[in-house]
């Protein structure tokens, strides 16, 4: 079969296209014809390797996983002995972001994992892109607890998270402020959001307002920056962390003081988040952003788009 297989940590141009050995499905797991899948931060993080901590996951050295991707939309194609939920011919798509593998024309996932079957009415290019960015966001929102009525700030929200995420606090009537480049305004507003602010006309960390919740959805503002918006019981997140690995070490420390002004979760990858996104989806309470369309073969192309930091969405591979 056709995979984008990278064997070394490096730029986008250490991503080759091979022909490699057909996965064969465990008897737990289903194997899937890849029709659709994306390049996200996710991939392109574990690919370059700039933060060493992401090495303790994927390889101090070298990969241990050579073939990327970790989002998908496909046909099953084989069932293991075990399955029961899933048959021949079911489409379906789902996430994985440390085994990866989806940047192959087949791979194996476990029928229990992070993968269910599509809504009716979706191509698999509209569902690739529809998991990655919501799970990374709905892990966030429910680890900050968010109530419907409460002021939430989303700083990057023309990205794929953050355009998932300001479409799920607005399932979840909270008031939304969304922050975005000035040619992303109309996009952003399209979402529902309440107001939105280009950061290219106005500084958002000096808005008078306080909110219970602060997002960064690109890791690009800090809790310094951020803290002054916050209301007495607000939390900060960042999707990132930090230019000093501070994020998650803020969240250690905060949590010690009896305190959660920052939160740094462990994303969860699993099927009951999946099946959520599934449902708003099929309920119109979210759709995902795409940007770009490339083939397999532009990979390389693909990934240096994604690594400029202007993509809006989702940038979608497809596999013929």
């Amino acid at each position: 079969m056709k995979a984008v297989v990278y064997t070394k940590y490096g730029p986008p141009e250490v991503l080759a296209i091979k022909e490699v050995k057909k996965p064969t499905p465990r008897d737990d797991e289903v194997l899937i014809r890849v029709y659709a899948t994306t390049i996200n931060r996710t991939d392109c993080g574990f690919r370059s390797a700039k933060y060493f901590v992401s090495r303790l996951v994927t390889g101090l050295i070298k990969p241990r996983k050579t073939i990327a991707g970790s989002e998908f939309a496909g046909k099953v194609v084989e069932v293991g002995a075990d399955v029961i939920d899933f048959k021949l011919g079911d489409k379906v798509f789902g996430f994985e972001d440390v085994r990866s593998g989806a940047h192959a024309e087949y791979m194996s996932e476990a029928a229990s994992g992070s993968i269910t079957k599509m809504p009716d009415g979706f191509s698999y290019q509209e569902m690739a892109p529809a998991s990655e960015g919501a799970t990374y966001a709905l892990n966030v929102i429910k680890a900050a607890g968010i109530k419907k009525g409460q002021k939430v700030l989303v700083y990057g929200a023309s990205g794929a998270i953050g355009s998932a995420a300001v479409q799920i606090l607005k399932h979840l009537d909270t008031e939304v402020t969304a922050i975005c480049g000035t040619g992303n305004l109309k996009l952003v507003k399209s979402l529902g959001v309440d107001k939105v602010i280009s950061f290219e006309k106005e500084d958002f960390t000096q808005i008078d307002d306080k909110f219970d919740f602060v997002f960064d959805a690109v890791g690009k503002s800090s809790y310094g920056a951020c803290k002054k918006l916050l209301s007495p019981k607000g939390k900060y997140c960042s999707t990132e962390l930090g230019p000093h690995g501070q994020n998650p070490l803020l969240a250690i420390w905060f949590a010690m003081t009896g305190s959660r002004k920052v939160i740094f979760p462990i994303p969860k990858i699993n099927k009951e988040n999946v099946e959520y996104i599934k449902h708003l989806v099929e309920s119109g309470a979210y759709k995902p952003v795409i940007d770009r369309i490339y083939l397999i073969d532009e990979i390389v192309e693909a990934a240096k788009y994604v690594e400029t930091g202007q993509k809006i969405g989702n940038v979608v591979i497809k596999i013929a």
